[in-house]
């Protein structure tokens, strides 16, 4: 897909990874760049670098996601839509993978899920009837991978590539493509504070980086577009030999765990 003269929608489009791809489609010519973030000032600055328009929106909410499509589409159809809003959070005892609360792993579901779900009912009907549109969902390489220390943040970056191979496979006939941005580390607020801080994190990246990365993704046409190619490799062990791939996560995370504070040794 070339997004030139295109209409492009980006959810978390105020900071990180989105602002990079709202500023790097408007680089390659898209004819309007939608900005929506559940932050509206950091929407707003965006959507004023890339001549666009910008959207307060929580996208675990259908009646939000709704309504930036529907006020979108009155400047014209929307050919590629964005889902990359993202949360994070660690799990509150490291060593219980189901410590989180019921309202963290419904949170996850949300924004990483439900949020791909509602654009997809929202455009699907339009996108069929053209036989035309793109869908690109930030997912993670923890959806391929894993995320030590956030089992809600990797069990719902699964699910994310799940309903994406769904909607590539159920609509690939009429014309519609589906791309999954798979990064690893990435220099953004989400990498150096927080859950990440002090992490030693394999192969950081800029999101200016991580968006040309996407970008040539859609026009090659890939489902799979992995910025860090560590990646590819670390997927395809973890294929060959499921057993062997847990194994040294597992001694991956007593390393991580020996240098957690208050480590007893």
């Amino acid at each position: 897909m070339d997004v030139a003269g295109k209409i492009v929608v980006v959810t978390g489009g105020g900071s990180g990874i989105g602002r990079a791809l709202a500023k790097r489609f408007h680089a390659a010519g898209a004819a309007h760049v939608a900005v929506a973030d559940l932050n509206f000032d950091a929407a707003a600055e965006t959507a004023r670098d890339v001549g666009g328009t910008a959207f307060h929106c929580n996208v675990a909410d259908e009646a939000n996601i709704r309504h930036v499509v529907r006020e979108t589409e009155k400047i014209g159809p929307i050919e590629l839509f964005c889902s990359n809003a993202g949360v994070i959070s660690a799990d509150p005892d490291f060593d219980n993978a189901a410590s989180a609360p019921d309202a963290v792993w419904m949170q996850g579901w949300s924004v990483h899920v439900m949020a791909h779900v509602y654009a997809a009912r929202a455009l699907l009907p339009q996108m069929i009837a053209r036989r035309s549109g793109w869908f690109l969902n930030t997912v993670s390489a923890a959806g391929l991978l894993s995320q030590m220390g956030s089992a809600v943040y990797s069990t719902t970056k699964h699910a994310a590539i799940g309903f994406a191979e769904s909607l590539a496979i159920a609509h690939k006939d009429h014309g519609i493509g589906v791309s999954v941005l798979c990064p690893q580390g990435v220099q953004t607020a989400m990498t150096q504070g927080g859950f990440f801080a002090g992490a030693d994190v394999d192969g950081i990246l800029t999101a200016d980086a991580v968006a040309e990365a996407a970008l040539e993704g859609i026009r090659e046409g890939r489902f799979l577009i992995l910025p860090h190619a560590k990646v590819a490799e670390y997927t395809k062990v973890k294929a060959e030999n499921h057993e062997r791939w847990i194994g040294g996560m597992a001694k991956l995370r007593r390393r991580v765990a020996a240098m957690r504070p208050g480590h007893a040794g």
